[in-house]
């Protein structure tokens, strides 16, 4: 929920991670590493195949079973480059309840609704030519309000835009730094408000969903691949290290809380729980720190390297590298203690998803 990682409603899931764990199991027709997301019973993965990767795929699964709903398929418009890590089914898709929307690498963005009929679609390459990378892109698009928020940063056209979630027609568009960037904006909730953060290699860009006007600004960079957690008011940056700064909708920079270098995140994002902050570094080391100051209480180390960010219910932390082993940590103790393992024997880069006691993962 709202990008967080964190579902505390799953507190009955196992922690004992094994092959009688697994509910169901279905193969998917090509490459992916956006998150599956649950729309109410709906599990909604998004894919890409064929030698070029141009056939986009949009999958719907019962949650229950694993059972197909539908299905839709979409020819990419754009480029279809990727670094051989990565694929053109790398955004995670988002939803606002009533209607899916699916980013993917190739720039081609599409909506459909819970039944699969397609609402629209845009091809964001036709309308800015020059908007791509020779790695591929994989920022996630977000819905803030009743905008969808889209980030499509990069060496040449680097833009982000504000879509209308029923038409898909911009309702504004703002020029972006020009550097290659991976991450994904957040949700921000200030006054009852919701606004987007978009992170870039500058730093982080606080704006209105509905006109894209800056609200605050953090001016002093950031990491391009994790993205940045909230906790209300205040965000979790990777900046130098790790920064926490308070934000507030007046247009202003945001005020510093604390920086701790020691606290810096490799690929994962961030993750909060209780007023800990977890991250998890280059070298697959586990930190946990205090949210309020970034002291570091404790370190694990997990078996790597990651791709995926973690997820928890809450009580522990659900953990998957890019070889397939999951791992399960105990947050409960004065220490983290990996309780279960478990190898899916499968590449995951994807991060995990949690809703109705279960964790949904897909592998590439």
């Amino acid at each position: 929920p709202s990008s967080s990682g964190v579902a505390t409603d799953c507190d009955q899931l196992t922690v004992d991670l094994s092959e009688d764990s697994i509910a169901w199991k279905v193969a998917l027709p090509g490459r992916g590493l956006g998150t599956p997301i649950v729309v109410s019973d709906q599990v909604i993965v998004t894919a890409s195949s064929g030698p070029e990767q141009n056939q986009l795929h949009v999958i719907s699964f019962s949650s229950q079973d694993g059972s197909i709903n539908w299905e839709r398929k979409f020819w990419a418009t754009g480029r279809t480059m990727c670094h051989k890590k990565t694929c053109v089914a790398a955004p995670s898709p988002a939803s606002d309840g009533n209607t899916i929307f699916a980013l993917y690498s190739s720039n081609d963005l599409i909506a459909l609704d819970l039944e699969g009929n397609i609402k629209w679609m845009r091809g964001l390459t036709l309308d800015y030519p020059n908007a791509s990378n020779s790695l591929g892109l994989s920022s996630s698009p977000i819905v803030a309000g009743d905008t969808l928020v889209v980030q499509v940063e990069n060496d040449s056209e680097s833009f982000a835009a504000g879509l209308d979630v029923e038409t898909g027609l911009n309702r504004w568009k703002i020029d972006r730094p020009k550097a290659a960037n991976w991450t994904s904006p957040v949700v921000v909730e200030l006054d009852n408000q919701e606004y987007a953060a978009l992170q870039s290699s500058k730093g982080l860009l606080g704006v209105q969903p509905a006109t894209g006007s800056k609200i605050f600004e953090y001016p002093f960079g950031s990491a391009t691949i994790p993205s940045s957690v909230v906790s209300g008011d205040t965000i979790y940056i990777p900046s130098n290290g790790l920064t926490a700064v308070k934000a507030t909708a007046n247009g202003e920079e945001v005020a510093k809380l604390w920086t701790e270098g020691a606290q810096r995140p490799g690929t994962a994002s961030p993750i909060l729980i209780d007023g800990k902050v977890y991250t998890i570094n280059g070298a697959g080391v586990l930190t946990c720190a205090d949210a309020s100051n970034g002291e570091r209480l404790w370190r694990l180390r997990l078996k790597g390297p990651f791709s995926a960010s973690p997820v928890s219910n809450g009580t522990h932390l659900y953990v998957l590298n890019e070889k397939g082993i999951a791992q399960c940590v105990d947050l409960s103790g004065d220490e983290g203690n990996i309780v279960s393992e478990f190898d899916f024997a499968d590449a995951i880069l994807a991060t995990p998803s949690l809703s109705d006691q279960s964790l949904f993962i897909r592998s590439d």
